[in-house]
């Protein structure tokens, strides 16, 4: 009793005063939640792109293009012209990569090295090919990287603390999204190459910086994979003038495909700008057509990175065999410019050839073109089976809600190993699937296929 006669009660460790007045009940239910089975909460109609999978497992997603890696392959018994492979320059079939992959697995297998780099799987063919790269791109330093995605998440989580603030652009890949998952500090974000909101968000991470004692690191990409438009490299190393940050650029698409000699969308801007960016990161599964990536930097930088990087510490190393092949792939993209200017050549008669039809290609200023169009989801799908079956065109589509409701993105790959016929035809293709659209010919319901 308290010392106006009500009840004491502790809850909580904190000691709960009740007044006379209030009345006991007879009686207190508590509702005790039990655990369930993990199992019973894992229903793939609960996820954001499992929910299609009745209607979209094998078609939309998860095909497969069978056959030689070239623009017509085989897709469910029929020739498809695709538009949907990372194949940037060509180098996925051509003749030399051919032969020098077959060599080298012939002569070291799948296997060697052996374990981690950190333990037993470095080699001088790894070094060389780092060297190579670092010397390609402009930086001092680079270290390999058994796969992109995971790098990059491994990249972040290595460079900054609890006490650091990261800056990144909206529209980042999801590799950095979820290495920004592993951040433990604080972050913010900027609408998509926005410079004016950039500086807002910029001074946003100064302040938190100074009370934690931190640094700022800044992420974009060099081209953005969906839309194909540019990070504003230029003007976001002018900011380093104005704010004390790092630059960290996921160049994916960027390397082997922009710039004079294709070392990267820094250079594309010029090689000041280049310089200016902190840490680079490229995949080989892009235009080097094959597995892994690099990051380059400083070589102090990268010395600490081998040393904490935890995707790479504790994960085997870059196979033998893939390691020579990345060497071979990368003297090509130095030695034969032709194909890069071939994919130019491809992506320009296709851009333009678009636009020329009354498509909306967006703000793309690289290989990768994306169409938008006007529908429902209903109407993209049945959009690009008529596509898939009838005209035999194969090219990714994208819906809500990567691209706002009521849009349509089909999203196209040009390569160096396209033709000027191709073009030509797909353009044609485009045109009367775009008219069709516009007249509710893909109004109906959706399309379920046999799995």
């Amino acid at each position: 009793m308290d010392a106006g006669g009500g009840k004491s009660f502790f809850i909580g460790g904190k000691s709960i005063n009740l007044h006379p007045d209030c009345q006991p009940v007879s009686s207190l239910t508590l509702k005790v939640e039990t655990t369930v089975d993990l199992f019973e909460k894992l229903s793939i109609s609960n996820t954001s792109l499992g929910r299609h999978h009745e209607y979209a497992d094998g078609y939309m997603m998860f095909p497969k293009l069978e056959g030689e890696i070239e623009p017509w392959m085989m897709f469910r018994g029929k020739k498809v012209l695709t538009w949907s492979l990372n194949n940037y320059i060509g180098l996925a079939n051509h003749p030399e990569v051919r032969k020098v992959d077959a060599e080298a697995a012939k002569e070291w297998g799948l296997a060697y090295p052996m374990g981690a780099r950190m333990m037993s799987g470095q080699t001088s063919k790894h070094e060389e090919l780092e060297q190579q790269l670092a010397d390609f791109v402009g930086k001092e330093s680079a270290y390999l990287l058994n796969y992109g995605y995971q790098g990059m998440l491994s990249i972040i989580d290595s460079l900054v603390d609890r006490k650091d603030v990261i800056v990144y652009d909206s529209e980042s890949h999801a590799c950095i999204l979820d290495g920004l998952r592993l951040h433990m500090g604080k972050r913010f974000v900027f609408r998509h190459n926005d410079m004016e909101n950039l500086e807002v968000q910029l001074k946003h991470a100064e302040r938190v910086a100074e009370q934690t004692g931190g640094a700022i690191l800044l992420i974009t990409e060099g081209v953005f994979g969906m839309a194909g438009d540019l990070g504003r490299l230029d003007k976001i190393v002018e900011l380093k003038k104005k704010y004390n940050f790092r630059i960290l650029v996921d160049d994916a698409h960027g390397f082997g495909t922009m710039g004079p000699e294709g070392a990267g969308t820094g250079t594309h801007f010029g090689k000041e700008v280049q310089d200016e960016i902190d840490v680079y990161f490229a995949t080989f599964a892009k235009a080097m057509a094959g597995i892994g990536g690099f990051v380059a930097s400083t070589q102090e930088v990268v010395r600490y990175l081998r040393f904490n990087m935890r995707s790479q510490i504790f994960a085997k190393s870059l196979p033998m065999a893939m390691v020579v092949g990345a060497m071979k792939r990368l003297e090509l993209l130095k030695t034969q410019p032709e194909l890069r200017e071939k994919l130019w050549h491809i992506v320009r008669m296709l851009q333009e050839g678009l636009k020329e039809a009354g498509m909306n290609i967006g703000k793309t200023e690289s290989p990768v073109t994306p169409v938008f169009l006007e529908g429902n989801e209903f109407e993209g799908a049945n959009l690009v089976v008529d596509l898939r079956e009838n005209y035999k065109v194969f090219c990714s589509l994208v819906i809500y809600p990567v691209v706002p409701k009521g849009t349509i993105m089909l999203r196209l790959i040009p390569t160096a190993v396209h033709t000027e016929q191709d073009v030509r035809y797909t353009i044609d293709a485009f045109k009367a699937i775009s008219d069709k659209l516009k007249y509710g010919k893909y109004n109906k319901e959706r399309v379920v296929f046999e799995q």
